[in-house]
């Protein structure tokens, strides 16, 4: 029965693939309309199309679509809808074809509707082949299209898509935008954001036009959001030795979006996770996401992978330079420290993962990090040199057509001497990791050795290496090795290693300060003043350390930590004011003329009007509370339905939880027949499975 079922999965691709050698698609251009009250978009498309040889049936990938007014070269013209494909049988000849149809669509993913009226945002996520979820296309990679939307919509909002923007007219309430790629690409890359978002633009070294968006409620926050960007992109485009291929580039955040970024042609959308104000900044930024989505640019974009199997060929290399960016910015420690931390995660998933990096079913991990891994491997071995010529040839060869592992590998052949069937066999087609290389490379850093050093140290008494750790903390050594040594004391008396810890509190490393934040749990009275210190750090996530640490152990003085932290907001879950929020209800005799409003408000945090990050912060801290709280309880269950899978896991697994014990169960029974039939269902399932 799988074997069945599995040839059955495979026929569409195959059809697919035989389309591919007998069909090629030009352009598409589409003029598109959004109705956001009904979760709706219409449009009308014209493809145009040459027939190399003879074919039955021409496809177009179009999910639950619905299609009206087709023409094949100005002649109305039978076809068929399968509810996943447009099927054309008639009408085209060999040599080139229009194919022009009016279409309408109510996505159930990758075209997202996100809120409501002014907050409204609407944007797309093709990831690998979902585009024909809105847009009548190809979920085959290797069939590449120049793409030009025209999308009509409310004047007041900012309409973005690939490719440059040819022209903005006036249509009363609304806009026409238009946008045309100049050479093909993918169909997964093709995508949509509108909303009320600010824009900022500069210009790289080589003229390429930046465009940085943020929402208008956030424009105070470029700066931080988007340090580095210009540098991020003249380093990449100098060290891949291939100018930027697509003319313009603009990024825009969302809210809710499903992943870190999405590296669409011309345009990465990135979550709202990483707009950060100053603060913010020194606990998550956006400088990693934003090297990687344009490191695609170059590979997945310009050339993209044949199949999931060389899918390494896109995120290895996105992961890897990505890597070499912040070695750019922050030097060899930083850039050895993120390969150390890189190899550790892969030598402990060897020990379940089984899958190779040359595999369609590797595991994000194996496809990024161990394919970064495997491009440094090679870097070290054939030399810097080498590595980029064969890079720039390779790109230039393939541009704007499909690779395998094989086309990359032959042109490090083409440059060295390298054993690159020896390498495809240990770090492509081989499970695990390479530990002994990996190390033997990383140890040819002098921060690397001194932080294997501490480390080796973790099980000696403090008496053997308190003079190597008092030397190492005031020294200008990477903060890693600090941190080690922090964690390392963790368990140790006090009043043991108490000059250590003083002299770590004098650092400015933020990190350094953090690492004692986190692992003083408890502390005599006489240092109190001193920890008090981490409240006026430039971290949220260092603030919220020392707010729990202190709340908790000095249970006299609550009251006047909550009027220190009254005001804090935090990064964008709102951490600080949410913790703020519990702490003020959980504290006895703490105004309690106004615990109603701070319930009333952090109950509102679990509404669908705010971000998923906020929503499951406040219900984790109200379930804190109080467990047994219908409001919190009834605000699980509107998650279910969620379309970032993380936030409606997070719902799944905790109504899973809480139904082993009878009471709650009954509860949710009793709520069933009140919820709308999409909620309910999923909550049925939960609860008979």
């Amino acid at each position: 029965m799988r074997r069945l079922l599995y040839t059955f999965l495979l026929v569409p691709s195959c059809l697919f693939s035989q389309q591919f050698q007998k069909v090629d698609f030009k352009t598409l251009n589409a003029t598109l309309a959004l109705d956001p009250s009904h979760k709706k978009i219409s449009g009308q498309v014209t493809y145009t199309f040459e027939v190399l040889s003879a074919i039955d049936t021409i496809r177009i990938d179009a999910r639950n679509m619905a299609f009206s007014n087709l023409k094949v070269n100005n002649a109305v013209t039978e076809f068929k809808n399968s509810g996943k494909e447009l099927q054309l049988y008639k009408g085209f000849k060999k040599g080139k074809n229009t194919l022009t149809f009016e279409y309408e669509a109510f996505p159930k993913q990758t075209l997202y509707f996100i809120g409501e009226k002014e907050h409204l945002q609407i944007w797309t996520q093709g990831q690998g082949k979902y585009t024909s979820h809105w847009l009548p296309s190809f979920d085959e990679v290797n069939e590449k299209v120049v793409f030009g939307l025209s999308i009509s919509y409310d004047k007041d909002f900012e309409v973005l898509s690939n490719g440059k923007l040819k022209s903005v007219s006036d249509k009363g309430n609304e806009k026409q935008w238009e946008y045309q790629m100049e050479k093909p690409m993918s169909s997964y890359l093709v995508m949509l954001a509108i909303g009320k978002f600010a824009k900022q633009t500069e210009t790289t070294a080589s003229g390429t036009p930046l465009e940085m968006y943020l929402s208008k409620e956030d424009a105070s926050k470029f700066e931080y959001t988007y340090k580095y960007n210009k540098a991020i992109f003249d380093f990449l485009e100098k060290e891949i030795g291939v100018r930027y291929p697509w003319g313009i580039y603009r990024q825009v955040p969302v809210r809710d979006f499903l992943y870190g970024g999405m590296e669409n042609t011309t345009a990465t959308i990135f979550s709202e996770d990483y707009v950060v104000d100053e603060i913010g900044y020194n606990d998550r930024n956006y400088i990693n996401v934003n090297a990687h989505e344009l490191a695609h640019q170059w590979f997945g974009d310009l050339i993209t992978a044949t199949s999931g199997k060389h899918h390494w060929l896109q995120e290895g290399f996105a992961t890897y330079y990505a890597l070499l960016a912040e070695r750019e910015l922050f030097g060899e420690d930083h850039f050895n420290w993120q390969l150390y931390e890189i190899a550790e995660r892969l030598q402990q998933a060897s020990k379940t993962d089984t899958i190779p990096l040359l595999n369609e079913k590797a595991s994000s991990l194996t496809f990024y990090q161990k394919g970064a891994w495997a491009l440094h491997v090679l870097r070290e071995n054939i030399g810097a040199k080498n590595f980029n010529k064969a890079v720039k040839k390779y790109l230039e060869k393939y541009a704007f057509k499909n690779v395998s592992t094989a086309n990359f590998l032959a042109e490090i052949n083409a440059v060295s001497n390298y054993d690159t069937r020896k390498f495809q066999q240990v770090w492509l087609e081989q499970s695990g990791f390479e530990v002994a290389e990996a190390l033997g490379i990383l140890k040819k850093n002098k921060f690397i050795e001194q932080y294997l050093n501490v480390l080796s140290m973790a099980e000696k008494p403090l008496a053997e290496k308190q003079q190597v750790f008092a030397e190492t903390i005031v020294s200008d050594v990477y903060y890693p090795v600090k941190e080690e040594i922090l964690f390392q004391l963790q368990s140790v008396d006090f009043s043991e290693k108490e000059p250590i810890i003083r002299q770590a509190m004098q650092s400015n490393n933020i990190k350094v300060r953090q690492a004692v934040a986190k692992t003083l749990n408890q502390f005599p009275e006489s240092f109190r003043p001193d920890f008090e210190t981490f409240l006026d750090d430039k971290s949220y996530v260092t603030k919220e350390i020392a707010l729990n640490v202190l709340w908790s152990q000095f249970p006299d003085d609550r009251a006047k930590y909550l009027d220190k932290s009254r005001n804090w907001i935090g990064m964008n879950d709102k951490n600080l004011r949410i913790l703020w929020l519990t702490m003020a209800l959980a504290t006895k005799d703490f105004e309690p003329e106004h615990k109603p409003a701070y319930y009333d408000e952090l109950l509102d945090y679990t509404s669908p009007d705010y971000e998923s990050s906020i929503r499951q912060n406040a219900i984790t801290n109200l379930l804190y509370i109080n467990g047994n709280d219908t409001n919190v309880l009834k605000a699980l269950v509107n998650p279910l339905t969620h379309h970032k899978w993380q936030f409606s896991k997070f719902a799944r697994d905790k109504i899973r939880e809480l139904t082993k014990k009878e009471r709650y169960r009954l509860y949710y029974l009793e709520l069933l027949p009140s919820l709308p039939d999409n909620e309910k269902a999923i909550l049925e399932k939960l609860l008979n499975p």
